[in-house]
């Protein structure tokens, strides 16, 4: 009797293990494939402009890596470092302060017409900024806003408000309501058994949602450049044409300021991840 269940285990296992690698190979696939594009940027920020040119491996015969100091005195990428920091940094704050109680009050509140608001929200999600970007423009222009970096923040804030509200939404909906109840019998009033009881919990959600607008705004690109004409009012997605001429592409200098754009991001993904995960889980508990 032994030995029948001892090859009936023996495929089992042998069964798992197989099954274990192919998870593997194909993990190991899709990490190649996603982190493939940031390896040759950076094979090619440490080339020189013949070496580009020639093309003859991926891999820099001799590491420049003064690439990354020239492109610090060729261009104010400084400025547009700290002006990326302003607008994304504004947007997101104006985004969470308009989205959160607007969110509190559709998840907790009914009132008529809720369904139709929300559609609209939906809806508005289709417009992308370059749909209107001919009446954001007379917008600014009529409120003096354009060509600077306020105005970017009120349209990066305005253009993520509805994405703010609808996940956080979904975060305070998957939220009981007994936990503010039994803090309004304990003499909070609305507003603050939301700043005491709701808000802590529903952090990892809203941790995920600010780092979703902030990474929106920083990566915003067709508005700023249409409205941002002075060169040390751009962001650094606009400013980083610097390297990108009439008659010439630099490419060393391109790519490694273009490294230098996304180490923000980066080091923020690395300061939330642990809430990312439970954050979309929870906005999307139910919309």
């Amino acid at each position: 009797m032994s030995q029948p269940a001892a090859a009936l285990k023996k495929p089992t296992s042998v069964k798992k293990v197989i099954l274990r690698v192919l998870l593997y190979f194909v993990v190991l696939d899709v990490c190649v494939i996603t982190l493939y594009p940031y390896f040759a940027m950076l094979c090619t920020a440490l080339k020189s402009r013949n070496e580009i040119f020639s093309g003859n491996t991926i891999l820099p015969i001799t590491a420049l890596w003064g690439n990354f100091i020239d492109i610090w005195s060729r261009a104010p990428m400084a400025k547009y470092m700290l002006n990326s920091i302003l607008i994304a940094g504004g947007s997101t704050i104006i985004a969470m302060l308009c989205g959160i109680p607007a969110a509190y009050a559709l998840a907790r509140m009914k009132f008529k017409g809720q369904t139709a608001f929300l559609g609209v929200i939906i809806v508005s999600q289709m417009f992308a900024p370059v749909v209107l970007l001919i009446g954001i423009y007379k917008v600014m222009l009529s409120m003096g806003l354009t060509d600077s970096i306020l105005g970017l923040i009120f349209i990066n804030a305005a253009f993520n408000q509805a994405f703010t509200v609808w996940l956080l939404r979904g975060t305070f909906m998957g939220i009981s309501a007994e936990m503010e109840q039994a803090a309004t019998i304990d003499g909070c009033t609305r507003v603050q058994s939301m700043m005491k009881v709701l808000l802590p919990v529903a952090a990892p959600g809203i941790v995920t949602t600010l780092i979703f607008i902030f990474i929106n705004a920083w990566n915003e690109y067709t508005v700023a450049l249409c409205l941002i004409s002075t060169d040390t009012l751009k962001p650094l997605t606009v400013g980083i044409n610097t390297f990108n001429g009439y008659n010439i592409i630099e490419w060393q200098y391109l790519f490694a300021a273009s490294i230098f754009a996304i180490i923000p991001v980066v080091i923020l993904f690395m300061c939330i991840e642990k809430n990312l995960v439970s954050g979309l889980a929870s906005g999307g508990v139910k919309g």
